[in-house]
């Protein structure tokens, strides 16, 4: 978790370059979020044929909901439009019926580290965190002693499993249908729900051979899927479940302001990112092998030795480095129009960078280039 030292370097690193010449190209690997509509997308959004969501009768929104239910195998789905309210919406439904619910999370998490603490202060919910380990998995050990039921007085029940797959701060690992039905199986055992935090669960399902997204999320009750993740979309999320769910998610969105009127505009163009945008996240992944490749063997540090399931890539700088972690961001920007974030993990000793579909081959090279010529003595 970032130190307050650090949180105040990475909250420059996300403004460092403002004085770049706007002439030069710029290659943002900050995040998967940054990328422009494309012009397929402007121009859906010209074409969508609106109506008042609130009411039900946007029917851009309903086409939209309808496709991700079939693409995930489940009755029901809701638009929204973050992957925060998108999670909150999830926990408050599962947790809809039970005033004393507790939920078991990663502590390495977004849920737990980057959505402000909504499970408690939104949805009142009581949390327990469990680690993760290198490949992004619990512990079934640790999920069975995290389990309390409500025939004890002094425990909270617990009621919802939440999973992340991929999994952000563990490096963009995918994680497999087996793991997720088994987890589903031993919550089911026990009453409870599980929840994924499907952000860039289009990309697990890339790296996996492009499976079936209902066969990877047959385990879970309930998926979250971010379109402007990856999938290059403005804005938006979609939600999946079960019809009962997906009713009390509604209404959910509705108490914490996610209701929208004539938003087919918007919708339109995650429903087109949806069709079109999916199977060249596979280029994504092969270009954050390709970084990652390259600085393992300058003698960067790499997590799991510099294994990349999909787009994201973190690393260290190495000892030898002629840069500090604080002086490369400005630097990189500087001299190559390379964007980076940093200030991840213990002490803030890891950068991280994102591939997506507006940074190409020659992106790729100039990062690589800027990267290992700015710290390599």
């Amino acid at each position: 978790m970032m130190t307050p030292s650090i949180k105040a370097v990475w909250r420059n690193y996300r403004h460092v370059g403002r004085a770049f010449s706007s002439n030069k190209r710029i290659v943002d690997l900050r995040s998967d979020t940054v990328t422009q509509p494309s012009s397929a997308m402007l121009h859906a959004a010209t074409q969508a044929k609106t109506g008042d969501d609130v009411m039900g009768e946007d029917p851009t929104v309903t086409a939209l909901e309808h496709y991700a239910a079939d693409l995930f195998g489940k009755e029901g789905a809701l638009y929204l439009p973050t992957g925060t309210m998108a999670n909150m919406c999830a926990i408050l439904a599962h947790c809809h019926y039970n005033k004393s619910a507790e939920m078991i999370i990663g502590t390495k998490s977004h849920i737990n580290l980057y959505e402000g603490g909504g499970y408690a202060n939104l949805a009142g919910v009581s949390c327990k965190q469990i680690p993760e380990d290198e490949n992004a998995m619990f512990s079934i050990d640790d999920l069975k002693d995290a389990y309390f039921n409500d025939n004890d007085d002094h425990y909270a029940k617990s009621t919802l499993i939440c999973l992340e797959n991929t999994h952000n701060m563990l490096g963009g690992i995918a994680l497999p249908a087996s793991y997720i039905s088994s987890i589903g199986n031993m919550a089911r055992e026990r009453d409870m729900k599980v929840h994924i935090d499907g952000a860039r669960i289009m990309n697990a399902i890339v790296a996996q051979n492009n499976i079936c997204p209902s066969a990877l999320c047959e385990g879970a009750d309930s998926v979250s899927i971010c379109l402007s993740k990856g999938l290059g979309a403005p804005m938006g999320s979609i939600l999946v479940g079960e019809t009962e769910f997906i009713r009390l998610a509604r209404r959910a969105r509705k108490r914490i302001g996610g209701g929208m009127r004539q938003v087919g505009v918007i919708a339109s163009m995650g429903l087109h990112a949806l069709k079109n945008n999916v199977d060249r996240m596979a280029d994504d992944h092969h270009r954050a092998q390709k970084i990652a490749s390259e600085l393992k063997g300058a003698g960067f540090f790499l997590p799991r030795e510099g294994k990349v399931d999909t787009n994201i890539v973190f690393f260290g700088l190495p000892k030898c480095s002629k840069l500090t972690k604080e002086e490369l961001p400005a630097k990189l920007f500087d001299s190559y129009g390379v964007k980076i974030a940093g200030g991840y993990s213990s002490g803030g000793r890891l950068f991280r960078l994102v591939l997506h579909m507006d940074v190409d081959d020659e992106g790729v090279d100039a990062a690589i280039d800027g990267i290992i010529s700015l710290c390599i003595p």
